[in-house]
């Protein structure tokens, strides 16, 4: 990657420059479609460089697809932002969901990912729809199948979030046994929105494979551990991640209750762990 091709501050984003040779396209394109279209980063940030996220390079992507395919610039770039979407709107979602329509469920979170980014969107749209799916189920509807099919479309939207190439990368993984690994997903695109990349582990890692992936590869970064049930909760995992030299933090409610050392990180918020593992 040129020198041209990493952002230019901590915040998170390439610039103009960048992204246009990323793609091959000139500079003066896209300060156009940013300017028509509102394709790339927001107009209100006066006398501040403007920086395209990894979401706004996947969008323009599509966008010159469909250019190349016959489609105007103004219908691309319509095509690509998708419907409106309101905030924390999750009537859509619910109806998708219900319906067992995972192509409108992943619309619905695509769209939303895309105006408000993957924090506001799991905060504020994910959440409250499993939430208000679990009430239904605790009112006796059988709706184990609605969960389901919601928890594939945000996981199959957030691994759409490109990751970003980067001189450092953090670790996610869950724990063994414990297969509820949706909330790193989701934590993987939201680091890789702030320009922090991720090595992926997935569900049930155990913890001589933890071990394993530590030792393969050398470093003695941040290692961030998912448990969504105390059962799952593996000490071992963490005694291996110190063992390695990394920096480990915890997320999930299966830790609540357990005693680990000083020396680790207790994750709540989404934003608190991407603010975390945004720390070199």
């Amino acid at each position: 990657m040129s020198a041209g091709s990493v952002p230019v501050s901590d915040a998170a984003g390439y610039t103009v420059r960048a992204v246009a040779e990323r793609l091959g396209i000139p500079t003066a394109t896209l300060r156009s479609w940013n300017r028509r279209y509102a394709i790339g980063p927001a107009q209100d940030r006066p006398g501040r460089h403007r920086l395209y996220t990894e979401a706004d390079i996947a969008l323009l992507e599509r966008m010159i697809t469909l250019i190349h395919g016959g489609a105007s610039a103004a219908g691309a770039a319509a095509a690509v932002r998708g419907p409106a979407v309101l905030a924390g709107d999750r009537t859509a979602l619910l109806r998708a969901a219900f319906a067992l329509d995972s192509f409108a469920a992943v619309g619905v979170v695509e769209a939303h990912a895309r105006a408000y980014g993957v924090i506001r969107t799991w905060d504020e749209l994910c959440r409250p729809a499993f939430a208000d799916i679990v009430a239904r189920q605790g009112a006796g509807e059988e709706c184990i199948d609605v969960e389901h099919l919601l928890s594939w479309a945000i996981a199959a939207v957030m691994q759409r979030v490109r990751a970003v190439s980067a001189d450092r990368a953090v670790l996610l993984a869950c724990t063994g046994g414990e297969t509820h690994s949706l909330p790193l997903e989701v934590l993987r695109a939201a680091l890789a929105e702030h320009g922090v990349g991720a090595r992926m582990l997935g569900p049930d890692v155990p913890t001589v494979a933890l071990a394993g992936a530590l030792a393969r590869t050398g470093e003695s970064g941040a290692l961030l551990l998912w448990s969504q049930r105390e059962s799952t909760a593996l000490t071992s995992a963490v005694l291996a991640g110190m063992a390695a030299g990394a920096r480990v933090l915890v997320g999930g409610p299966g830790w609540d209750a357990v005693l680990l050392p000083s020396a680790v990180v207790r994750i709540g918020a989404l934003a608190d762990a991407v603010e975390a593992l945004r720390q070199r």
